[in-house]
């Protein structure tokens, strides 16, 4: 508690008493003001604010040290948050306690009023003395921190001089401890801001786990009860051998259903191996499958070794298992049931030890029907089928998925996305999304992209009226628009052609040009 003032008796030449010792003064705190100033809104830190505050009002007011207390929550003490004492023994030190009750600066704080201490260790309390008479101080002033009428803590000077302090100092300092109270109580309110934001970040990670599932499901987003069935008879066959069948449609997440089930299992210390039926040209699936020896057809120039053996020991992930041509279905049945293959090429049968997740968005029972699909080859293959829901049939994820995608690409981006539009999230959760996750995570990457600022933009005009003229699922319309995009995805978006969507259907290609219309299916935008 600090501040030093003497009255100037100095008189000029003509015995008239001088005024630049008075006009320096109020230079001195002119300067003052403007550098508090300068240093409240140049800092929202509390403690460092408080420190350059203190360090400024020690110089202009020429005492030996300067202190701001703050309550504690339940206003029973007063910690001295910051000090500017440059030539202190340490006796009287930042963090120091002042009990609210009995004590000087306590009274300061409870009537709001500011004290002048003309002989410090007469008008202070025992308790208080001992650090006081420590570093010689002699005087001090105590003056309440007042914003919008609130008291906000204490400001302290003292001087190792008595009577430091003069009426006109104490004036000077109320003007002062006014700017002071405006600050802390910013930095206050900004520390109050920023540990809020930290709670909510916390809150946020610890959603984001929860949305997982209480499963704890990697990358696998949602809390539908649709989801939580799948995941529970995850839960329940990953242990095991057993094949699992998963069905549904394109988009949905099978893969990830896929390596969960592996990372359940006995097997999840081996490997993980994944092969798209329908990504690989007929002539090259069984050798990608099974593998080939060096020479054992035009272009093969080495040996290769196949997925099923790269699986061995682990799982093998057979996506779009529907699309295995007929010849090529008894050979992997043969592998499945009695565990042995051999390389195109080669005549020598390796042994081989692989749990099988086979994954399709095609009715294998039709397809048996029209003798495309060897039934024994499904039975064998529908040991434990699992049946993937579609995005339509668990809305209540998207909101959820929309936020996971979007802090997911806007960290890939570095970008900072605070918030998604209510408005956007509602039109999102409405529609009826038939390319399913993959196609909503292929929405939201392009909306980061687009975004400029904290807030989600999202090219919601895109999504036409809300899904209101979408098919309906599980309609005749909605199974064909779903196929059409399904071969559109493997060909690229092309059309016509030997390797087109029309071929790959045996329709005519202006008869697929004119489903595509009549479904709103633009072949440019499908990837």
């Amino acid at each position: 508690m600090n501040s030093l003032l003497i009255p100037d008796r100095t008189f000029n030449p003509q015995g008239l008493p001088s005024v630049a010792p008075d006009l320096q003064r109020e230079s001195e705190r002119l300067k003052l003001l403007l550098d508090m100033t300068n240093t409240l809104v140049s800092n929202l830190e509390c403690r460092e604010l408080l420190r350059s505050v203190s360090a400024i009002i020690r110089q202009v007011m020429h005492c030996d040290t300067v202190g701001v207390w703050l309550p504690d929550v339940e206003n029973a003490h007063l910690r001295q948050l910051a000090m500017d004492f440059p030539d202190g023994k340490g006796f009287v030190r930042e963090d120091l306690l002042r009990p609210v009750e009995g004590s000087v600066i306590g009274k300061v704080f409870k009537s709001g009023r500011p004290l002048v201490l003309g002989a410090m260790n007469q008008q202070m309390a025992p308790e208080e003395t001992p650090e006081v008479l420590a570093e010689a101080l002699v005087s001090g002033c105590a003056l309440p921190l007042i914003s919008r009428g609130r008291t906000l803590g204490v400001l302290t000077l003292a001087s190792r001089i008595e009577n430091s302090f003069s009426p006109e100092d104490v004036d000077f300092l109320v003007r002062a401890a006014g700017q002071v109270a405006i600050a802390i109580e910013n930095a206050l309110a900004y520390r109050e801001i920023a540990e809020l934001k930290d709670k909510l970040a916390q809150e946020k990670l610890y959603l984001e786990d929860e949305i997982r599932g209480e499963m704890d499901f990697e990358g696998i987003v949602g809390q539908s009860s649709a989801l939580r069935n799948v995941l529970s008879l995850v839960e329940t066959v990953a242990p095991s051998d057993s094949t699992v069948l998963l069905l549904g449609e394109t988009g949905t997440g099978k893969e990830l259903i896929a390596r969960a089930i592996h990372e359940r299992s006995g097997r999840k210390e081996r490997t993980f191996v994944k092969l798209n039926c329908a990504a690989i040209p007929t002539g090259l699936l069984e050798s990608e499958l099974f593998g080939h020896e060096r020479g054992a057809f035009t272009g093969a120039i080495a040996q290769k070794i196949g997925r099923l053996e790269l699986a061995d020991q682990g799982t093998l992930f057979l996506d779009e298992v529907g699309d295995i041509p007929l010849e090529i279905q008894p050979k992997l049945l043969r592998a499945l049931q009695e565990r042995e293959f051999e390389r195109l090429g080669n005549n020598r049968t390796k042994k081989v030890d692989v749990r099988l997740v086979a994954a399709t968005h095609r009715d294998l029972e039709q397809m048996m029907e029209n003798r495309v699909f060897r039934s024994d080859l499904y039975y064998r293959l529908n040991v434990f089928p699992i049946r993937i829901p579609p995005l339509r049939e668990r809305p209540e994820d998207i909101p959820l998925l929309v936020r996971y995608f979007t802090q997911k690409y806007g960290r890939r981006m570095q970008k900072q996305i605070e918030s998604i539009p209510a408005a956007a999230l509602r039109k999102l959760s409405s529609w009826h999304w038939p390319g399913n996750i993959r196609e909503l995570e292929n929405f939201i990457e392009r909306s980061v992209i687009l975004t400029r600022g904290t807030a989600l933009q999202a090219p919601i005009a895109e999504l036409g009226n809300n899904g209101k003229n979408a098919p309906v699922a599980g309609t005749r319309e909605a199974n064909e628009r779903d196929e059409i995009l399904r071969v559109l995805k493997i060909t690229s978006g092309r059309v016509a052609g030997p390797d087109g969507a029309a071929a790959r259907m045996d329709i005519k290609r202006t008869t697929l040009i004119s489903r595509m219309k009549k479904l709103g299916i633009d072949p440019r935008k499908v990837s």
